[in-house]
């Protein structure tokens, strides 16, 4: 495996889309945040020299599918199509993975970190490798999500301003399993603030200390509440629950 090479084939797979299409170059650095994100767990974690080589690589794989979902859809929503088939599809049925990896040893693993990494909570089938690398993309795919929600355009990712979304309710069910250190499943959200609180519940389905860690030394928990200018008194109220209860967590 040669990762060098692979970012290169990457890169020359991405002209054929609109890099001044603002979800398009969202996603482009989203990308690239997920195999830095990779390459410091592989490091915190003493992973081996294959691991972290097939950790960034499944990084770069990851999300492949979603510049044609955007292309076609100009949505980031997967009840219209699931982003990480559409990986699957381009990579393995239609073969691009021989241009990014030659060796074929490594094809499951890929596969099914890839599917994983896309799923609400992962298939009870994995074992050894898969397992691993599809709990590694899983956690490096939500670190760097922390890091795009709180750079990133608002109406990118949710449609609204940010004032738009500060004044919003927040679903008391949405509330509720938040408080109950549930994750959230995107077809329970009603709001666009339970949007926002969804992503702050990724740190329920963290697999690893150090993922948590990370969330931690970034302070994104505080810089995700802080972002929004709340006008809707409830929401604040209980924005300050969700930050008191999800640092608890992490802690």
């Amino acid at each position: 495996m040669d990762f060098e090479q692979a970012k290169k084939y990457f890169s020359e797979y991405l002209k054929q889309y609109n890099s001044k299409d603002e979800k398009i170059r969202l996603k482009i650095v989203h990308t690239y945040g997920v195999v830095s994100a990779a390459k410091w767990l592989g490091q915190r974690m003493g992973l081996s020299l294959l691991d972290t080589q097939l950790a960034l690589h499944i990084a770069l794989l990851h999300d492949i599918g979603r510049f044609e979902q955007l292309k076609i859809y100009h949505s980031f929503d997967d009840t219209i199509v699931p982003h990480a088939q559409l990986s699957l599809d381009i990579l393995f049925h239609k073969g691009l993975i021989s241009s990014f990896i030659p060796e074929r040893d490594y094809d499951q693993i890929i596969y099914d970190a890839i599917k994983n990494h896309g799923l609400f909570r992962m298939e009870d089938t994995l074992t050894d490798s898969s397992l691993l690398h599809a709990k590694l993309i899983r956690d490096a795919d939500k670190l760097d999500n922390f890091r795009v929600k709180s750079e990133d355009s608002m109406t990118a990712m949710v449609d609204v301003t940010e004032e738009q979304l500060g004044k919003e309710p927040i679903s008391d069910s949405i509330y509720q399993c938040f408080l109950e250190s549930r994750p959230i499943l995107n077809s329970d959200r009603i709001t666009h603030m339970d949007m926002w609180v969804s992503y702050l519940g990724y740190i329920f389905d963290l697999n690893f200390p150090e993922s948590r860690q990370y969330v931690l030394e970034n302070d994104y928990i505080n810089r995700l509440i802080d972002r929004i200018p709340y006008s809707n008194p409830e929401t604040q109220k209980k924005m300050e629950r969700i930050r008191s209860h999800a640092l608890d967590y992490l802690m």
